[in-house]
């Protein structure tokens, strides 16, 4: 199941940024290259870019961000800070683990709330997006949906501590 997870999300960013990349390279082409060519030869068709390009691309940002968040989580790669590691013994540490994978989980369900509560007021107030007039609630799903899958897996990692990643060797 984790294995599944794991792999949708990372197919959900690759397509978030490789469509970042292939739209901005369109509107770059043709404002840079294909509407200056057309000009030079009598034609004018006015601007070339891609026209909500640039606004679809930060959308698609925000939702292959907020993936990565659970892609971080899942192998982790996340950053950990190790202040309070040589507080407990050793030998606690199965169990220190467990108790930082609930905590863990808690708080991202915490911040997944919040996050809720940003995207219920943009979904009341019917915010649109510029350019474009969407409504951006459904782009902004990506943050609670990205904190809430992260928790998941610290809840399933404090239940079942083999499903944990092993930290790298060493973290820059």
């Amino acid at each position: 199941m984790l294995l599944v997870w794991h792999r949708a999300e990372c197919w959900l960013a690759v397509v978030c940024f490789g469509l970042i990349a292939a739209l901005l390279l369109t509107d770059v082409l043709g404002r840079e290259l294909v509407g200056p060519v057309l000009r030079a030869i009598g034609i004018d068709l006015g601007p070339m870019g891609l026209f909500g390009s640039q606004r679809v691309s930060v959308y698609a940002l925000i939702v292959g961000s907020f993936a990565g968040i659970g892609i971080a989580t899942a192998t982790g790669s996340h950053l950990v800070p190790r202040v309070g590691y040589v507080w407990v013994p050793k030998s606690w540490d199965p169990a220190m683990n467990r108790l930082a994978d609930l905590l863990t989980g808690l708080v991202l369900v915490a911040v997944a709330w919040y996050g809720w509560v940003f995207v219920e007021s943009s979904r009341e107030t019917d915010l649109r997006a510029p350019v474009l007039d969407w409504a951006v609630w459904p782009m902004q799903m990506a943050i609670p949906l990205g904190f809430l899958s992260a928790a998941g897996r610290y809840f399933l990692y404090a239940g079942w501590p083999a499903s944990r990643p092993q930290p790298p060797a060493h973290q820059e």
